[in-house]
């Protein structure tokens, strides 16, 4: 009896050991509560350096928003360069589906597998557009895997998160295929759901934070928020597997591909010292990590000059929590003093006297080989619209009287984005080309000399020939030019030579008289060079011509914009050959340049310099993109009308652009605006005593001239009424023609903006975000020039002249105005209107002060000749039906405008 109590106590001992030894191993690595490695699509388990389980497992639920809508698939081609698990199989499917994980409360780290390529002929890789939640977070925003897998030249890659799970005891995410996206689906190879130590990268609750850099306050990682892993580096070192991590099945990488400026560099390694874990726990990283470092050698003066520096992409308008890990483990570094240096994180000072042995010794003693990390918060903000940025890390030593060593040194990194309004979603990269190496086509030698005379006699009678039948074809032209004011059919500005056979029927060479002297033309097998051959995953635009793609000439140095005619289609054959003619002769700053075209085997291509923030309209509304601020619309507009004014007044001839719209406004890198799509324009009148040009009615609903359409007498005071609605645009932010439960007299922007203005309520219906953002000056000058542009007799118009300097006296008002208006929020404000940091009081900007002027222009609402009846947006005449147009990233009339 009495021995029972005592076997009791060894029975506990023993398990109480056990368990302590199974928690916590003599290595020091962490076992998880849950290490869940789900091998999607499989229902057979995988031991493949780790336990993947099949989709059979009863801890985890599978649902579907459409029954038997997802199918289990495998790639349709053999994977060579990635584990065959968990990339063999895939869960696919063109309906949301769910997997449910049944877990303990806690921190997580969760893994998304993704092997982009065919499964089945009906799922294209390029079309597999979809986005993933989990709980509350959205992890991922109409996600490209393809494209995400080119950037990184890699046939699978994992993306990792850290998610706090709650009370409920359910991890639940959730896969959605983009419904803007045609044919897209969703898909995932692979899940981890790993236990991670409570505080291995959140904060404690009795914490103190750290250092946030560039503000006072430090910062603290919660609980209702989660962190997406952008890279884990092993400085200095190889790369290490998840296998040989501490038990939490990380992947750390080297850092040779981040280096950007490493002058000097050395890679001191120390495989024997013990490491001691005083500082930090011993599964913060594998011990390999803090065995092998880059420093600048250890030099008593010579690096006073040099630094290292290490560049990472990532997302902009996110807070990144940046881990640095650091132990001091060569033998000549024991002391306070001996290597202190300066640490730079963004650009930001985030150490001015970094000293390891320091931080790592209490006073008592200095010892090195003890592990720590420190952790910084770093804000990347939206400069310039910029969707990725350049993060830095640069190492640098102190001034040489405040250490032994002119040195730094730097054994780990890691780098997460925190979430932000539980969003973690970032932008897809930009396509990649794969470039084919040119063929090079052999030239051999001429025989003997009597061939080569007779060549070279040949080459100068066809030579004579060609130059014969050039100068004919300009004489014959020039002839039809003059002849050309008053064509039969209305629509041609000057009278063009008919489109060659090579536009109508298939041939292998192309002999269009189109301007190739003047532009490049390009061959079709040089179009599909440039788009991977016309590849899904180029599209960035769709419309009524047909697909826009981003290609790369030049061997893949230049990125252009091909907008291609639907082959064998004659639809816009005439607009095709006069956006060559025209595009061809024009050049100047606030033009979009055309480069060539391509006219081979029923093709008809158009390749224009690439517009990388896409079009105006891309940045007003109906966007993700954050709104442009004040100072910023107004240079835009500035510069799209100098672009118009050149047209009306600078080139040879008058040119009536006849299609001015948000969507044909284009914006480079540096946001300069570029007027673009001239397939609808026309030659002015060509006589002195000519005022208009009579011509069938062409445009685009909402932005066509009143009078225009009344008298079918287009002017170029046509096309200053169509930019009167473009600034309205501006202003308001949203479309000239608005759908859906609005009033009546709100239909169209034109006439109620008019309305606004006679009511002097104008101030109060504007874009909310520019509310407290205007000067009152500015305003008032702004919207006098916007309404005096749809005036309903043209001659009353303001000409372009008149409209640049009106914009410009406008910014000139807005750069002058007394009060300091704050612009600094303007990049994290989203389409809802300013929040309550980055915006002022509305009242502000007094109605009365803006419409006190005794030169204001009023008018009749009645009179301005824009009728709202039709129930969609088309080209009076002969446009396209674009009820399902929007903007698109390079040119107008886009039915899918997300780039991809």
């Amino acid at each position: 009896m009495n021995s029972n109590p005592l076997i009791l106590m060894i029975t506990l001992c023993f398990f109480f050991l056990l368990h302590h030894h199974i928690i916590t191993p003599v290595s020091g690595d962490y076992l998880p509560v849950e290490n869940i490695a789900l091998d999607c699509g499989s229902f057979t388990n995988n031991n493949f350096g780790r336990l993947w389980i099949g989709e059979w497992n009863v801890n985890i639920s599978f649902s579907e928003q459409q029954h038997d809508s997802s199918r289990t698939s495998s790639p349709t081609r053999p994977l060579t360069q990635i584990p065959s698990v968990p990339y063999s199989t895939a869960r696919i499917s063109r309906s949301k589906f769910t997997y449910t994980f049944r877990v303990i409360p806690g921190p997580k780290f969760v893994r998304l597998y993704f092997s982009p390529t065919n499964y089945d002929p009906d799922f294209n890789r390029s079309t597999g557009f979809f986005s993933v939640q989990a709980g509350r977070f959205t992890l991922l925003n109409n996600f490209s895997a393809a494209l995400n897998a080119d950037s990184l030249g890699l046939q699978g890659f994992a993306r990792e998160f850290c998610l706090f799970v709650e009370d409920e005891r359910n991890l639940s995410i959730t896969f959605t295929p983009s419904p803007d996206i045609s044919d897209s689906y969703a898909f995932i190879n692979g899940i981890e759901v790993v236990s991670m130590p409570d505080y291995l990268y959140y904060s404690a609750e009795n914490g103190t934070g750290f250092k946030f850099l560039g503000l006072e306050n430090p910062y603290r990682i919660k609980d209702d928020e989660a962190l997406e892993l952008m890279y884990r580096i092993n400085v200095g070192g190889n790369d290490i597997s998840p296998s040989d991590d501490t038990g939490l099945y990380r992947t750390w990488s080297g850092d040779d591909e981040y280096l950007t400026d490493a002058r000097p560099s050395a890679l001191p390694v120390n495989a024997s010292i013990n490491l001691s874990f005083e500082k930090i726990p011993s599964y913060a990283a594998p011990e390999a990590v803090y065995k092998t470092a880059r420093t600048m050698g250890l030099n008593k003066t010579t690096n006073q000059n040099y630094s290292i520096t290490w560049e990472f992409i990532v997302d902009s308008a996110f807070i990144y929590l940046v881990r640095l890990h650091f132990c001091e483990f060569q033998i000549d570094v024991t002391h306070v003093g001996d290597r202190v240096f300066e640490i730079f994180i963004a650009n930001q000072t985030a150490e001015t006297q970094a000293d390891v042995i320091a931080w790592t010794n209490d006073g008592s003693s200095t010892r090195n080989g003890i592990p720590i990390y420190r952790d910084y918060a770093v804000m990347i903000g939206n400069k310039g619209n910029e969707k990725k940025q350049n993060l830095s890390i640069e190492m640098h030593p102190t001034p040489e009287w405040r250490t032994t060593y002119s040195d730094s040194l730097l054994n780990g990194i890691e780098i997460f984005k925190i979430s932000s309004n539980a969003n973690l979603a970032g932008t897809n990269p930009d396509p990649v080309l794969k470039i084919q190496p040119d063929v090079v086509l052999p030239n051999p030698k001429p025989k003997n000399k009597r061939v080569t005379v007779i060549a070279i006699a040949a080459g100068v009678i066809a030579g004579m020939v060609v130059f014969a039948a050039v100068a004919f074809l300009i004489f014959r032209r020039r002839r039809l030019k003059v002849k050309g004011s008053g064509f039969s059919d209305g629509d041609s500005g000057w009278a063009p030579l008919p489109l060659s056979s090579t536009m109508t029927k298939s041939t292998k060479t192309c002999d269009s008289p189109l301007p190739s002297d003047l532009c490049r033309h390009f061959s079709l097998s040089e179009i599909k060079a440039a788009t991977n051959n016309f590849d899904n995953v180029f599209i960035i635009g769709v419309g009524g011509f047909g697909n826009v793609y981003k290609g790369f000439i030049n061997g893949g140095a230049t990125p252009v914009a091909i907008k291609r005619l639907d082959p064998g289609s004659q639809q816009g054959a005439h607009e095709f050959k006069n956006e060559i003619e025209m595009l061809s002769q024009l050049r100047h700053l606030h033009l979009v340049s055309l480069i060539g075209y391509c006219v081979e085997n029923q093709e008809m291509i158009l390749v224009y310099d690439y517009m990388p923030r896409g079009t105006l309209r891309d940045h007003l509304y109906n966007t993700d993109n954050p709104p442009l601020p004040w100072n910023q619309r107004l240079e835009i507009c500035i510069g799209a009308a100098r672009g118009l004014h050149y047209l009306h007044t600078g080139a040879k001839d008058k040119i009536i652009h006849r299609d001015v719209k948000t969507t044909n406004i284009l914006l480079d890198d540096k946001w300069v605006a570029k007027v673009s799509d001239f397939g609808l324009s026309k030659l002015g009148p060509t006589d002195a005593s000519d005022s208009h040009v009579s011509t069938v009615v062409k445009g685009t609903f909402g932005y066509l001239d009143p009078e225009y359409i009344r008298r079918q007498q287009l002017t170029e005071k046509s096309d200053v009424y169509s930019f009167g609605v473009v600034l309205l645009e501006v202003l308001f932010a949203r479309p000239a023609v608005q759908k859906g439960k609005v009033e009546k007299n709100q239909v169209s922007l034109a006439v109620w903006a008019q309305e606004c203005f006679q009511k002097r309520t104008l101030d109060q219906n504007i874009d909310p975000y520019l509310k407290a953002a205007i000067a009152p000056d500015c305003l008032r000058k702004f919207s006098e020039v916007a309404v005096s542009c749809l005036l309903r007799d043209g001659i009353e118009r303001p000409s372009m002249s008149d409209v640049v300097w009106g914009l410009e006296f406008a910014l000139q008002l807005q750069e002058g105005a007394k009060e300091a208006i704050n612009l600094s929020g303007a990049h994290s404000v989203h389409r809802q209107g300013p929040t309550k940091e980055s915006s002022m009081e509305e009242d502000e900007i007094n109605s009365n002060d803006i419409f006190s002027s005794d030169g204001i222009l009023g008018f009749d609402s009645k009179t301005s000749g824009v009728t709202t009846t039709s129930s969609d947006d088309r080209h009076s005449s002969l446009s396209d039906n674009s009820e399902r147009m929007t903007s698109g990233a390079v040119f107008s009339e886009l039915v899918h405008p997300e780039a991809r």
